[in-house]
């Protein structure tokens, strides 16, 4: 959001607030500050005329400039009404030179999952990719999608929905999947160049619509896309800006631990119990004859045994 509507919106939340006295707490002319506000109307924002100035009354459920007014951090929002993949637009902006960004879409026609599966996109969803760019390495990339899942987790728990983690990408509900994470980069041999967190979070989607899946909305009640999005951008952020303290948060969320699992792999298939999750995110499963360390691969849990 440009600076001044964002500090314009700031100094509404509190209370209403004059033209005059808006103008020369930002150092800009009247005729900008009414200029603004016109501009923050036309985006949806509720601003009324008061006698004692001008009153936030109402701000959009959705939308690129809602998002960025619930945000603490400072990520740019890139929001749209529709794309075909929201990694797809995040890796185009990479590309362009973009720092830290968010790409939103209100819907989404062609995302996909891990292993280029596809990714059913229904309405009311939240469909959204974060462009980063870490200085780390390579081999430390899978622990970001670890931090967007205790993102979404938190935020789904804070509004009443009892969400856990399935490994490695998965946050589930009783084994029903609430909002999956793909993660893609590039990278040169020691470093990243940017990683794009592809979040897809079913929130106020009908239970109709997944049949294997569930919702917020069908475990509590409908949330507010800007504030729920806004909730996990900002712990991602915190997430990683400690990056030490992401494993252990995972493994306090995860329902994949102390499970019976069967992985598949590219190579082979491992069944066992997970046992404990390592940095930057692999698998440890003590198996009937070894303990093997899985750094990405298909989960299955199975029925404990007798």
């Amino acid at each position: 959001m440009q600076e001044t509507r964002a500090l314009i919106l700031d100094r509404l939340t509190d209370g209403p607030v004059s033209g005059p006295a808006l103008a020369t707490d930002l150092g800009v002319s009247r005729a900008a500050v009414w200029s603004h506000v016109e501009t923050l109307r036309d985006a949806g924002f509720e601003i009324r005329d008061t006698d004692d100035g001008y009153a936030l009354t109402g701000v959009p459920e959705y939308g690129g400039a809602a998002i960025e007014h619930e945000l603490d951090t400072d990520f740019e929002v890139a929001f749209h009404d529709e794309l075909a993949s929201t990694n797809a637009t995040a890796r185009d902006r990479a590309a362009d030179g973009a720092g830290e960004l968010v790409v939103v879409a209100r819907q989404q026609t062609g995302g996909r999952g891990r292993l280029d599966r596809e990714w059913s996109s229904p309405t009311g969803g939240i469909y959204a990719s974060l462009l980063v760019r870490p200085d780390v390495p390579p081999a430390h990339a899978p622990v970001y999608t670890l931090a967007a899942a205790v993102a979404v987790t938190d935020a789904a728990r804070a509004v009443g929905v009892d969400a856990g983690i399935k490994w490695p990408n998965d946050v589930q509900v009783s084994g029903r999947k609430l909002a999956g994470i793909l993660t893609e980069m590039e990278g040169e041999a020691d470093r990243v160049s940017w990683l794009v967190v592809g979040i897809g979070v079913n929130a106020n989607v009908e239970h109709t619509e997944l049949p294997r899946g569930t919702s917020i909305r069908a475990e509590a009640e409908p949330v507010t896309r800007r504030s729920f999005l806004a909730s996990i951008v900002d712990r991602f952020a915190e997430l990683t800006d400690d990056v030490e303290s992401i494993v252990p948060a995972w493994r306090d969320r995860t329902v994949t631990i102390g499970q019976q699992v069967r992985v598949e792999t590219p190579r082979e298939q491992i069944e066992g119990e997970a046992v404990g999750i390592e940095f930057p995110g692999t698998l440890v499963v003590e198996t009937d004859s070894d303990t093997r360390r899985v750094t990405a691969g298909d989960c299955e849990h199975l029925r404990p045994r007798e």
